[in-house]
C-alpha cells in the first residue's frame, strides 16, 4: 500500500469514529459561539427617592430603580418595595411592579411607590427577583417626611420678608380717648413663576396681656404677577391706649397658606414686639365688650365717692350723721347726772 492510499484510509477511519460518536453522544459537539454566551444577570445600579403626592396625613414616595443587565434574556423579572419603619421596624406598605422578560443588556429604570406617614423615617427595602427567585437588594433610608408640603397648602405665594421694608405697617388713622381707627398695610410676594390666584387674607388685632380679639378685617388678595410684591391695605377700631399684636394669615379655600405677625403700640407708656411682652400694663376686660351701658353703668360700678375734692380723707364707718347721734347722747346723760 502506498503512502497516497494510507492517507486516504485514515481519513475515511476518522470520519467514521466521528459519525460513530456523534450518534452515540450527541451532546458532545458543542457550538462554541453557544459556549461564549453568559447566563443572565440583573443588577441594581441605583435606587432614586423623590416626593409624589403630598397629602395631609401620608405621603407618597416614588421610586425609580435602575437595573443592569447582561448575559441572556431573564425572564418574569419583578421589583418588590418595602416601607419599614425606621423607629419600630414595623411594615408600612409594600408594593411589587411586573418588569417582565429583561434582555438587550445595559440599563434601564423601573419606577414604582409606596405610601407613608408623614410622620417619622423610613427604610426602603427594594428586592429584584426572576422566576420567583431573588436576585438583587438594595436599602434606603428616608427621613423628615414631615417637612414635605401638602398639595393642597402649596403656594408660591407668601408674606413678604424683609430688613427694612416692614411685612406688616400700621398706622393711625383717628383716635380719640375711647377708640382709635387704625390702617393695616400688609406685603404679600409671589415667589413663583406664574400669577398668582386670587387669596383670603384675614387679620387679627389681639390684646397683648390678654388675647382678647378687639377687632378683625379680611380682604382678598388679588392676582400678583410672578416676582411682583402688593400691598393689602385695611382698617380696624379698637380701644385706645392698649398695646396689640396684629396677627394676618393668607388662606386659599380654607386652607392656611402662610402666616405673620406684627404690633400696634398705642400704650404710651409701655411697649411690646412680636412674640414678646416688655411688661405687663392693666387690662380692663369691659374695654372689649361691645354695645354694653354707657357712663351711667360705669358710675354704678366706679370706686366708691370721695368727696368734692376727690382726696377721700373720710374715715372709714364714721360720718357726720354718726358724730350728731354721739353729741346728743351725750348732752342727755349730762342732764341726768346729779
Amino acid at each position: 500500500m502506498d503512502t497516497r492510499t494510507a492517507l486516504l484510509a485514515a481519513a475515511a477511519a476518522l470520519l467514521l469514529a466521528g459519525a460513530i460518536g456523534a450518534v452515540a453522544a450527541p451532546d458532545a459537539i458543542v457550538d462554541p459561539r453557544e459556549a461564549d454566551e453568559r447566563p443572565g444577570d440583573v443588577r441594581i445600579v441605583d435606587t432614586v427617592v423623590s416626593p409624589g403626592e403630598v397629602r395631609g396625613e401620608t405621603a407618597e414616595l416614588r421610586l425609580g430603580v435602575d437595573l443592569r443587565h447582561r448575559g441572556s434574556a431573564v425572564e418574569n423579572v419583578t421589583v418588590r418595595h418595602r416601607a419599614i419603619g425606621a423607629d419600630s421596624g414595623l411594615l408600612v406598605d409594600e408594593t411589587t411592579v411586573d418588569v417582565g422578560d429583561v434582555d438587550g443588556g445595559g440599563e434601564r429604570t423601573v419606577n414604582g411607590s409606596v405610601d407613608v406617614d408623614r410622620e417619622g423615617g423610613y427604610r426602603i427595602e427594594t428586592v429584584v427577583f426572576a422566576d420567583g427567585e431573588r436576585r438583587a437588594s438594595q436599602t434606603t433610608r428616608v427621613g423628615g417626611v414631615a417637612a414635605l408640603t401638602p398639595d393642597y397648602a402649596d403656594s408660591r405665594v407668601g408674606f413678604t420678608e424683609g430688613n427694612v421694608w416692614p411685612t406688616v405697617a400700621v398706622s393711625v388713622r383717628e383716635a380719640d380717648n375711647e377708640t382709635a381707627t387704625l390702617s393695616v398695610s400688609i406685603s404679600v410676594t409671589n415667589r413663583g413663576d406664574a400669577a398668582s390666584e386670587p387669596l383670603d387674607l384675614r387679620v387679627l388685632f389681639r390684646q397683648s396681656e390678654s388675647n382678647v380679639i378687639a377687632d378683625e378685617a379680611s380682604e382678598t388678595v388679588g392676582e400678583v404677577r410672578p416676582g411682583r410684591t402688593d400691598t393689602v391695605t385695611t382698617t380696624v377700631e379698637v380701644p385706645a391706649n392698649y398695646n396689640y399684636y396684629v396677627d394676618a394669615a393668607l388662606w386659599s379655600d380654607d386652607v392656611l397658606i402662610d402666616e405673620t405677625q406684627g404690633v400696634a403700640n398705642l400704650n404710651p407708656r409701655e411697649t411690646i414686639s412680636a412674640d414678646e411682652t416688655v411688661e405687663e400694663v392693666e387690662f380692663a376686660v369691659e374695654d372689649f365688650t361691645r354695645g354694653t351701658g354707657g357712663d351711667d353703668a360705669a358710675d354704678e360700678a366706679g370706686a366708691p365717692d370721695r368727696g368734692e375734692d376727690g382726696a377721700g380723707d373720710s374715715t372709714p364707718g364714721f360720718g357726720p350723721l354718726v358724730a350728731l347721734v354721739a353729741l346728743v347722747s351725750a348732752a342727755l346723760v349730762a342732764r341726768r347726772r346729779p
